[in-house]
Parts: structure tokens; sequence; C-alpha cells
């Protein structure tokens, strides 16, 4: 029992000298009992003095009975414990056929020994003069060994080669024979992803070890069989620097490497998913010759995101240039490349057929006829470009051209249509493209809201809806009247019904939305409220400022949970009959006069709520609103007279967000003190409850950021006062403002006067997301409520100020210039260009010069501006000059 005694004092030294005493029979006895002691700390092995811990492996190891238990318990714990001599001391008690036994079961892929073991391995084949192992992992621990990789040996560890490099070191070594050709004959799958690898690979080529032509077709062959990933494929074609005759050699590789990697560009992808295999494509660096069995692939990519179809265009040209494409595959490629957005590979394909005409004026006819195909293109600047190609080579092309080259004109801008004319001998100038009017939106109006819920399973069916997705204001709003509604009539069976409504809790939030409609469910119920309950929010750890509009949700589903518990209130006020929010006001009068008949006085944000959704009747009105104000008069209640004052009045008094000066205004890096809306805000008397009040009250500065984006719930609390809420916390933070902009759509379509603080939120937002600042602009032109002047003088300040990227904004310009909205986009830019132009003209203004030729052409506007006057006066040939030039020409 002294080996087991030695293990649990941790005496690593004395347990190693006691199995030297003991026969193989006599280990093999303890080899239980060494297990358990070793089982007993693999938990807290990381915490126990190391020696302690080799201790109890050290015996586990001796008291292995075979080979192969030996080789599976290595296996096994080859991680748990650092080799160290002792692993020597332990293996040299068995015999040495034994001994070169474990090395033959240890020769294996899947043994996958460390460093460590590795060496105790190399250790046993030097004492048992045992054949070398040839697997991979043994290969993948000797050559960067014998680099020194692994530094110095421990102790008596046997190993190594003399030497004071790697090549000394390998011709001293009795192994290098062995393995070094293994290693040659497969190179491909050490050196993936292994740089240092490649490094000693060639070096030991510099040095006349390998052969360097039999290790680059092994290579090759290595990768063409298995590909590795295309970063560390690009890596290892540039680091081997092929000569040209054995780029030839391994011609079929190559071959099947590039499509590969063509099969996968065809799939596309981000720009990081692209830039390997691309950069892999470029180091295996196909000659034309072999890109022609690849044409149409290639052809194919032209379609794909802009490095993809840059690198087919050249391999393309390549083949062109080489003689050895057809006609109708360079007119295929003009097809896909020439209407492209990109100006960089458009100006491309035109140098490209430029050069071909002064290669081969034979073809020059055909040729200018796929050059016309950019007279088709929605950049001025690159129409121009392609009118010059024609201008150089038209009398080359000879007459037979012209029809063809006429006919593409007629679709160039007015700008152009006059020197196209007299270049294509055409009398009097181009018929320019017919003026049309704006195509915008059709309107619909807001869809009614339906009534009431009938059920307490519908009620609850549409709870879970809302906790589920609670973008919705319309079965928000039913949702909620239905919980009050039917915990009135029968609070029991709404109960029952909610029941598995209320296993699912919503995402916790930061600030309160609509799925806290979840906790007015559980008060239904009366189950134990959730730590984040919007009632109890103050007190979480979630705690955090709400925005204002959460802030006044709260308040209602709060209200709501105490008109519930109360019973006194059958029905919600508030309950929108237009999916905007609105309320009508004859709806509203007839719910105050049915609580009225009940003698139920309304809960006070749900009045407040009501008041502040119903549309406004004001004085002057007609037959119908005078109705509705009579029938509002006769209401006896505080409730029934406070709307009936509110309608007479017309509502919240309206409030302007302009902040006087603000065009003058110097930049300055803080947001707050220079562009925001104002919002000074009103008081009403008699006061409303102060969530209410603050929507469109005096605006306290927040003193902690949002915690969630604006909602549609936002928008329908105050459907008819859309710049109370645009001018409040949609505009505290815009640098932080990503996810908010879904809202912008729903803002259009709301009610009041659309101003300042709306216009702004268009501006600074287009550099966040185009397309739904794009969705919201053309519905706000379609009813008329668009101030291009106004918004074009914002953009043009945001760029100055650099609160606005100038390309973000004109390609959100552009982009409802591409739905037919030509007039509604040039009364925004002739707003913003004498800005963007005077003094020094913005970076990009040539853009915005552009499109306003476009614009300017289809809408037929007309009239002088003097700073694009003054722009296109000045020499040079730059964009912005020449597209000065044309659009002053177009104004004319």
């Amino acid at each position: 029992m002294r080996l087991l005694e030695l293990v649990e004092a941790g005496d690593l030294a004395a347990v190693v000298g006691e199995l030297g005493t003991l026969t193989p029979e006599q280990r093999a006895g303890y080899a239980k009992d060494t297990a358990d002691l070793r089982e007993a700390i693999q938990e807290t092995r990381y915490q126990r003095p190391q020696d302690e811990v080799a201790a109890r492996y050290a015996a586990d190891l001796g008291c292995q009975v075979t080979p192969g238990a030996t080789a599976d318990w290595i296996a096994r714990h080859r991680n748990a414990i650092p080799s160290g001599a002792w692993t020597v001391d332990v293996l040299d008690l068995y015999p040495v056929a034994w001994r070169a036994e474990l090395i033959a079961r240890l020769d294996g892929p899947e043994a996958k020994l460390t460093a460590g073991w590795l060496r105790t391995v190399e250790h046993v084949v030097r004492t048992t003069g045992c054949p070398v192992p040839t697997s991979d992992p043994f290969l993948f621990y000797w050559l960067p060994d014998r680099a020194g990789d692994h530094g110095e040996r421990p102790g008596h560890l046997r190993g190594g080669a003399p030497g004071s490099s790697l090549t000394e070191r390998l011709r001293a070594d009795d192994f290098t024979p062995v393995l070094l050709p293994l290693i040659v004959a497969h190179p491909g799958r050490f050196v993936a992803g292994r740089p240092n690898w490649l490094d000693m690979l060639t070096g030991l080529v510099a040095d006349g070890l390998i052969d360097r032509e039999e290790l680059v077709r092994n290579f090759f062959a290595d990768l063409a069989d298995d590909p590795p990933h295309p970063h560390y494929g690009a890596g290892i074609v540039e680091s081997l620097a092929l000569a040209p005759h054995e780029h030839a050699l391994v011609a079929d590789e190559r071959a099947a490497l590039v499509g590969t990697l063509l099969a996968r560009l065809l799939q596309d992808g981000t720009r990081m998913e692209t830039a390997p295999p691309l950069a892999f494509l470029r180091a295996l660096a196909p000659t034309p010759a072999e890109n022609t069995s690849v044409v149409r692939d290639h052809v194919a990519l032209l379609d794909g995101s802009l490095p993809v179809a840059g690198y087919a265009q050249e391999a393309l040209t390549g083949v062109d240039e080489a003689g050895l494409l057809e006609p109708d595959v360079l007119t295929e490629i003009c097809e896909r490349v020439l209407p492209r957005p990109e100006k960089k590979i458009v100006r491309a394909q035109l140098a490209w057929l430029d050069r071909k005409i002064r290669r081969d004026p034979t073809l020059a006819a055909r040729v200018l006829a796929d050059v016309a195909m950019t007279f088709d293109h929605r950049d001025t600047s690159l129409q121009e470009r392609a009118l010059g190609v024609v201008a150089r080579h038209l009398k080359t092309a000879g007459d037979a051209v012209l029809p063809d080259l006429r006919t593409a004109a007629g679709r160039l801008g007015p700008g152009l249509a006059e020197r196209a004319a007299e270049l294509l001998g055409v009398s009097g100038e181009f018929t320019v493209v017919e003026r049309v009017a704006d195509v915008l939106p059709v309107l619909t109006g807001p869809r009614p809201v339906p009534g009431p819920i009938g059920t307490a399973v519908e009620v609850a069916q549409e709870v879970a809806a809302v906790v589920a997705n609670d973008w919705d204001v319309v079965p928000f709003e039913r949702a909620l009247d239905g919980l009050v509604r039917h915990a009135h009539r029968d609070r029991s069976a709404l109960s029952e019904a909610l029941g598995p409504v209320v296993r699912r809790k919503p995402r916790e939030r930061y600030d309160c939305t609509q799925s806290d409609l979840y906790d007015v469910a559980r008060a239904v119920r009366g189950d134990e409220p959730r730590e984040n309950a919007v009632h109890r929010r103050g007190d979480s750890r979630y705690a955090r400022v709400p925005s204002l509009p959460g802030a006044m949700l709260m308040a209602r589903l709060t209200e709501a949970m105490d008109v519930i518990e109360s019973g006194t209130q059958p029905f919600l006020l508030a309950v929108p009959t237009h999916s905007t929010g609105a309320l009508d006001a004859a709806e509203l009068v007839e719910r105050i006069g049915e609580l009225e008949d009940l003698g139920v006085t309304p809960a006070p944000v749900d009045l407040a709520q009501a008041l502040l959704r119903v549309t406004p009747v004001p004085d002057g009105s007609d037959a119908s609103g005078e109705e509705v104000l009579r029938a509002a008069e006769k209401l006896r209640s505080d409730a029934g007279q406070r709307l009936a004052r509110w309608l007479r009045e017309g509502g919240l008094p309206r409030q302007s967000s302009t902040r006087e000066g603000w065009r003058e205004r110097k930049p300055v890096s803080s947001w707050e003190m220079w562009c925001t809306p104002l919002r000074s805000g009103v008081v009403v008397d008699p006061p409303f409850p102060p969530a209410a009040a603050a929507l469109f009250g005096p605006y306290p500065k927040r003193k902690t950021s949002l915690g969630e984006p604006a909602a549609p719930f936002w928008v329908a609390q105050l459907p008819h006062h859309r710049e109370e809420l645009m001018a409040r916390d949609y505009m505290e933070s815009p640098q932080a403002g990503r996810g908010r902009t879904g809202i912008l759509p729903l803002v259009a379509e709301s009610g009041g006067p659309a101003e300042y603080a709306v216009h702004l939120a268009l501006a600074i937002d287009m550099r966040l997301d185009p397309d739904t600042v794009v969705d919201a602009l053309l519905v706000l032109a379609a009813r008329g409520q668009l101030d291009g002047g106004l918004l074009g003088e914002q953009i043009e300040v945001l760029i100055r100020a650099q609160w606005l990227e100038s390309n973000r904004a004109h390609d959100t310009l552009r982009t409802a210039a591409d739905t037919g909205a030509y007039g509604t986009v040039w009364s925004v830019l002739s707003a913003a260009l004498p800005g963007l132009l005077r003094d020094t003209p913005v970076r990009g203004a040539g853009a915005f010069l552009s499109l306003g030729v476009l614009c300017a052409s289809r809408c037929g506007a007309k009239g002088e501006i003097p700073e694009v006057v003054a722009v296109a006066g000045r020499t040079g040939s730059s964009q912005s000059v020449k597209n000065a030039r044309l659009l002053r020409d177009a104004l004319r």
C-alpha cells in the first residue's frame, strides 16, 4: 500500500521510484485504486500543486497493463496535464517490445497528441529503435520542433538533432529521409493556415533539401483536391511566387481552383465575404487563354456586387485584348455593365470600348452601337463620356451607324442633346424626353379600426399577438380595451382565457412598449407582477428615464390596471377609430355620453389621450361638424363640457418648431446647441395629467439616452400634432438613432402641419435609412405637404455642418427621382444647390448637379440659379463644372 500513500502525499519523485520497485503484475493490481485517486481530483486539479497532480497521473499511467490500454490512456488525458520528464521515467519501466508496440498504436491521426507528449514519443523511438511514426500528428510536431519552435527539451528526454539552423539539424537528423518526403508529398495540408510552415519549406528549397518543382506540383495537387479557405489559398500562392514555367506546370490544378472560386463568387455576398476568393483568383492569375473556357461564368459575375463585377470585367478585358472574345459576347457584356449605377465600372467599360476601336478600326460601327447604350444611363457625366467616345470614332465608323446613334441620342438629357444633334448631323435639337408629371403614391386614407372585441378568447388571442409583435397600434388598442371591457363583464372567464398567454413573458425593455400589455393581462388574473412590470419599473434594475411617449403609455397601462381592479369604467374612451390613432369626434361624444348615463367619471389619463386623439371640429365647420359640436355641448358631465370646449377651440394649440436664424447659425459639435427644433411647449387649462402634458408642454432636457427607438405608438398618441412629436424625444440623439426611422412613413401619413421638425427628421435620417426617408418624402409630396424649399435648405446646412454625408443625401434624392418624382426632387435640389455651390462647392456637388439636370429636364423646370451659372462659368473640366453647364443650359 506504500504506492497509494505516496500518491496521496503528492510526492512525484517517490511515486516514480516506487513504481520502479514493483513488477508489472504488482503495478496492475493497483490500477483501480490509482484510477480512483486520479478521478478524485479531476474537478480541482487546476487549483492543486502541479507535483501533487502529476503524482496521481504518473501512478495511474504506470499501472496500465497493455500497450493498447496505455495508448488509450494517453489519448484521453493528453490535455489534462502537460507531459514532462516523469512520463519518460514511467514508460521506461516497460520492456522495449512493449514500448515499441505503444508507439505503433500511437501512430495514427486520431491520436492528436500535444507537442509535449510527442517529444515523449520521440524519446521512446530513440531508446527502443522502433520505426519513427509517420502519421500527420507526428509530422506536424517534427518539423517545427527541428526549427526550434518548441524550446529546450526538459531533463533527460532524448531527441532532436544537432546544428545551429533548421537545415543543419535536418541534415544531421536520421528521421529526415523518412519524414521530409512525406511532407513534400502533401504540403498543402500542412501549410493552410500556418504561414510559418510555408516559410520553412521554401527555406529548405533554397538550401537544396527540397526540389522546388516537386514541391510546387504537389502543393497545387493538394490545393485542387482539397481547396483551402480562400484567405489562406491566396497567401500560399503569393508566397510561392510562381515562375512562368511553374505557372504552366500546374495549369490544370489552377484551372480547377479557378472553377471552384468562380462558383463561390456566383453566390455573391458582402465585401468581406467576396474579398478572399477574389484575392485567391488574382493570386492564381489565370491567363486570357485559360479564361476563355469560363467566359460565361465571368459574364454572369457582371451582375454581382461591384468588387465581383469589377474582377469579371478585368478578366474579360484580358480575353478580348487577346483576340479571344466573340463580338456578341462583348455586346452582352455592355448590356450588363453600362446600365449599372456605379460610375467606376461604367467608365472602365467605356475605356475598354475606346481601346478596342483604336486596336481594330474595322469594328468601330458595331462598338459605337454598344457605346450608345450609355445614353440611357441616369448619370449625365457618363452620358457625356460616352458621347465623347462617339465623337472620337464617328468618322471611322462611317455613315451606316448614324441611324442607330441618332435613335439612341434621343434619350440624352437636354444639356447634351444640342451637342449630339450637331455631332450626328441632325437639323435642330433632338426631341427631349417628354416632360411628365410626378409619379407619386396613390393615397388610400387611414384604415378604420374594427369595433370592440367580442369574446374573452378573442381578447386573449389579440393580447398574445401584441406581446409577440408590438409594432402595430390597432391590435394593441383593441386588446387593451378588450381587457377592460371583458374584465368588467366576466373577469373570471377572461382570466381563464389569458392563462396560456401569460406563460410567455415579453422581452425586457428599458422603455415602456406595447408588449407591456402583458402586465395588464397578469393583473386581470391576479398573478404576481414580474420584476420589470410596467407599474413597478421605477424600482427595477431596468429603471431608466422613459421616453415621453413611453411615460404616457406607462401611465395608460397602469391606469387600466386600476380601472380593472375598481370595475367602474366599462370601456376606454381613447380607442382610436382610424389606424393613424385619430379618434372621430362624434364617436367620442357618444362614448362620453354613455359613461354619463352610467354615472361613471372617465379615468383622467384615458380622457387626456382621447382629447389628444380626437379630430378637431373648429368654428366655421360644415353642417356635420356643427351637429357634433351641438351634441357635445349637450353633455352634462365635466368630461363632456371639457370635450365641447376642446372641440370648439380646435383642440391643442399649434406651436412652431422653427428655430429662428437656423440658416445662419454657426455649426457647432453639439447637436442640441445648433439646429434642434424649438420645443417651448404650451400649457392647457385645466391641466392634463403629467404624462399627457409632457407630450406637448415645455421640454425638459433628458438626463439619460433613450432606451428604445421610436415606435408607431408614439405617432398614434398625437395623430394631429406630428410637429410636437418630432420636435421632442425623436430629435434627442440623432447620432444613435438607428432603428427609429421606421415611424417616418407613419408620421407622413399622420395629421397636423409638417414643418421644421418633420422635415429636419427627413434630412438628418437620410444617413440612417434612405429608403424609409424616400417613402415618407413621397407620401408627404402626394398629400401636398412637402416643403421642398425647407427640406433642401436643411440638407444643405446639415452637409455644410458635416452632420450629413453628401453622398447619402444624393443617393436618397436619386432614389426618389427614380420613382418618377422628378418635380418633387427638383423642388428640394433647387433650394439646396445655391448653398452647396456657394464659395467652395461641397464635396459631391457634381453628383447633385447631375441629378439636377435629370430632374429639371424631366419636369420642365426653368429659371436661372446664380450659383449654378457661376460654377458653369469657371474654367476647367471637372464634373462639377461640366454638370453645372448642362444644368444651366437645361434651365434656360
